[in-house]
């Protein structure tokens, strides 16, 4: 029997004991009152018993969930020491990548600028050629005009009635060689 109901069933004792007018004393049954004190001795190691189960099953269940929090707490721990871990994992690979395509830029821009001076080099190469070769057609056209205005010439003397003897004061034309310069 709970303890609350014995100490209730001993006041109601009380209340039905007889009252001595003009004094706060009451007569009570005093083999009924021993008996519920009795019950109360019995009872009362039983409560303090299972208060103490209930202590102790609730102290269990307090480190019990202690430990599940130190577990979750070490698990939330470590997890987020592996995620900045990671993050920075990623960080110093996405720092290296932005490093490597800069040095690939540069490389490309470098190569592209040697690609760009070498054509430079070559094209100059090519007009300096050229304008020798230039210089070769140039002097070839000015000797085949050349030649052909000294043919004109010879053409043109020997058409006319000949003389009777040359003058001494006309001038012999001469064939001159123009020299093609190759350069």
């Amino acid at each position: 029997m709970d303890i609350q109901q014995l100490v209730d069933r001993l006041e109601d004792l009380i209340d039905e004991g007889r009252h001595i007018p003009m004094s706060k004393l009451t007569v009570i049954d005093e083999e009924r009152a021993l008996g519920i004190i009795d019950q109360m001795r019995i009872s009362v190691p039983e409560q303090i018993e299972t208060a103490a189960r209930v202590i102790t099953q609730r102290d269990r269940l307090v480190a019990q969930a202690n430990e599940e929090a130190a577990r979750i707490i070490d698990y939330a721990r470590q997890k987020s020491e592996e995620m900045l871990s990671q993050n920075a994992i990623n960080a110093a690979a996405q720092h290296q990548s932005r490093q490597a395509m800069e040095a690939a830029q540069m490389e490309a821009d470098r190569i592209r600028a040697e690609a760009d001076a070498y054509v430079i080099e070559v094209l100059r190469d090519l007009e300096s050629h050229l304008l020798r070769t230039l210089t070769v057609v140039r002097n070839g056209v000015a000797k085949v005009a050349q030649d052909r205005e000294v043919a004109q010439q010879l053409r043109a003397m020997k058409q006319q009635p000949p003389a009777e003897e040359p003058p001494a004061t006309m001038p012999i034309i001469k064939r001159q060689d123009v020299s093609v310069d190759s350069q």
